[in-house]
């Protein structure tokens, strides 16, 4: 009997139990397409890695995420647990492993720095693979129906709710208050109801609501509902903070601009989480998103196949 082995990692957290759960799969050789998908379901993560040879010698890793449902081109809590993952080995794939890693993916390449405290690695920081891609406006009627709230706690003075990506698109809108965030809840009808109007995100329809408040506007509460991929809430959805931190930032009047951005997820999961983002624009454009967070390892062990 085969076996092939694993470790999960709980991300953007330094505490287990918290956070988003990730399996990675540091060496997936010999693994169909097929079995990838059959053991990310099994597993029921939002997502799960799986770390094959380069294809150029001078990069470190491929590394293809699943969904339990579909293959996605990047995710941001899979490359920062993966990144987290590696960096504890003394090679990868007969080359040492040093603080700087380079992940062939779909969207493109994506650059991971290892973080460090005291000499031992407790996380990772990456680079978004995606230029900020702003896509169609979304009517607040229909996200109000989708996570069953009034469509009055919508808010649209900064923007209405739209999509936005920097490597995988996410329909993002505000909502008034703490309050409205923590009752909404996914209308798995609506849901289908909006990736039929709305075809941006091919792997469903991915929501990403959001709370902040004007004395603190870079300190950000959110939640993230994609129960058409069988992820009904997400404690953390890196690739949406860095999505939406790009957008916010290129909203500014300003040509010039870095902010640090801090969101807060999965508080009402229980799963607390969280999200480091920084962006950088220039003459009007944003050139640069990082994203950042703790790990802590969890479970290893082996499948059988």
């Amino acid at each position: 009997m085969n076996t092939v082995a694993y470790v999960t990692v709980d991300v953007f957290t330094s505490e287990r139990f918290v956070g988003n759960p990730l399996a990675v799969i540091p060496d997936a050789r010999g693994l169909s397409s097929d079995a990838m998908q059959k053991i990310a379901t099994e597993f029921g993560y939002s997502e799960t890695t799986f770390v094959l040879p380069p294809e150029n010698s001078d990069r470190t890793a491929r590394v293809r995420i699943f969904t339990p449902t579909a293959e996605i081109p990047f995710a941001g809590h899979p490359n920062v647990g993966t990144a987290f993952v590696l960096g504890q080995q003394p090679e990868i794939f007969g080359k040492p492993a040093g603080d700087r890693l380079i992940f062939e993916e779909d969207a493109g390449l994506v650059e991971a720095t290892l973080l460090r405290k005291g000499g031992d690695i407790t996380g990772a920081s990456i680079r978004a693979p995606g230029k900020l891609t702003i896509g169609e406006t979304i009517a607040p009627e229909l996200i109000a129906g989708c996570v069953q709230i009034g469509p009055q706690s919508i808010r649209t003075v900064t923007h209405a709710p739209t999509f936005a990506s920097v490597g995988l698109p996410f329909a993002f809108a505000e909502l008034d208050n703490l309050e409205t965030l923590g009752k909404a809840w996914p209308n798995a009808a609506i849901f289908a109801e909006a990736a039929v109007r709305h075809k941006e995100d091919k792997t469903g329809f991915s929501l990403f609501l959001y709370v902040r408040s004007a004395e603190n506007p870079w300190y950000i509460r959110a939640r993230m509902f994609a129960p058409l991929d069988n992820v009904t809430e997400d404690p953390a959805t890196g690739s949406a903070s860095a999505a939406l931190g790009a957008y916010l930032t290129s909203l500014l009047p300003a040509q010039d601009a870095e902010v640090e951005i801090t969101i807060e997820q999965g508080v009402e999961m229980g799963r607390r989480s969280v999200i480091g983002v920084e962006v950088r624009k220039s003459s009007g454009t944003v050139n640069e998103v990082l994203l950042s967070g703790s790990s802590i390892h969890v479970m290893r062990g082996e499948i059988l196949l």
